[in-house]
């Protein structure tokens, strides 16, 4: 049995299946909570299944296509090298004509 966490938005869970999830939303009054799986999927609990679940915590994914269902071919940038319009070839100002 894993141990027993308390539901903080935000925060990300494993399941003993291996189901990546992260906590979403939470209303104290009704006593339920909403987990958002790594596909995008979302799932309302009560804090007694909360409970009953044998989870780890885990450190978010680096990779968010799964709740975007796309794989990282499908996002059209090099990711290692960040997005296009950060990287700068030459001054970006070379292109302005300074008068003093």
């Amino acid at each position: 049995m894993g141990m027993h966490y308390q539901p903080v938005i935000g925060d990300w869970y494993q399941t003993a299946t291996g189901e990546a999830f992260e906590v979403v939303a939470q209303d104290p009054e009704e006593g339920t909570l909403e987990i958002q799986y790594f596909d995008g999927a979302i799932e309302e609990l009560d804090l007694e299944t909360w409970l009953e679940l044998d989870l780890t915590a885990i450190e978010p994914p680096e990779d968010y296509s799964g709740s975007l269902d796309i794989s990282r071919e499908d996002y059209g940038v090099d990711l290692d090298d960040g997005p296009p319009r950060y990287r700068l070839s030459g001054n970006p100002l070379d292109g302005f004509d300074f008068e003093y």
